[in-house]
């Protein structure tokens, strides 16, 4: 095996290392930092390891792929394997969020930065409790503080995004003119 070969397969290695190990979505840059290469190089280590992992490169398809999600690149389990996984990771967990918590995270996402008042405005009560809670599962986080009232604001995480499976705010579906009290949130802009 010549020595570019080698390079090259301890290249794939160690990136392949990186991915199993990263909590969150890395960035291209960050990934080729780590393994020393450059960005185009790791980009082409990176489709190849997409293609051995959905069995384009001759071995058998695995259960997990390789994904570019939240702004940058993880390893995930395939969705369609979603149940048994659910099973083992969320097992005496309570995974779901609250409809409380469901309409926060929305007006914050598409209202973002928002701070607590306004969100509690939009929504007509209090949402202090469910903020932390947000905040405490890593969907949102504080951006910055309002100029005018000394607020804190927030907006959506990475994690936020890896979990819709969406890489930007823009893959977001629109606000439906037919939803009843999108005016009111016109208002709160």
């Amino acid at each position: 095996m010549s020595a570019e070969a080698t390079g090259a397969g301890e290249a794939l290695e160690a990136l392949e290392a990186v991915l199993m190990v990263i909590e969150a979505p890395a960035q291209l840059e960050e990934l080729a930092a780590a393994i020393e290469e450059t960005p185009v190089r790791t980009h082409e280590l990176l489709q190849q390891l997409r293609e051995d992992y959905d069995g384009l490169r001759g071995s058998r398809r695995r259960g997990f792929q390789l994904r570019n999600v939240g702004g940058g690149w993880r390893i995930a389990s395939r969705a369609e394997h979603a149940e048994p996984v659910s099973r083992l990771v969320l097992e005496g967990q309570t995974a779901r969020l609250s409809q409380a918590a469901l309409e926060t995270l929305a007006v914050i996402a598409y209202r973002q930065p928002v701070s607590r008042a306004k969100v509690g405005a939009i929504r007509g009560v209090n949402v202090d409790g469910v903020v932390r809670t947000l905040v405490a599962r890593g969907l949102i986080a504080e951006t910055g503080t309002d100029k005018e009232t000394g607020a804190s604001l927030f907006g959506t995480t990475p994690a936020f995004l890896e979990r819709l499976g969406v890489d930007s705010l823009e893959e977001l579906p629109p606000l439906s003119p037919l939803l009843p009290g999108i005016e009111d949130l016109e208002e709160f802009s």
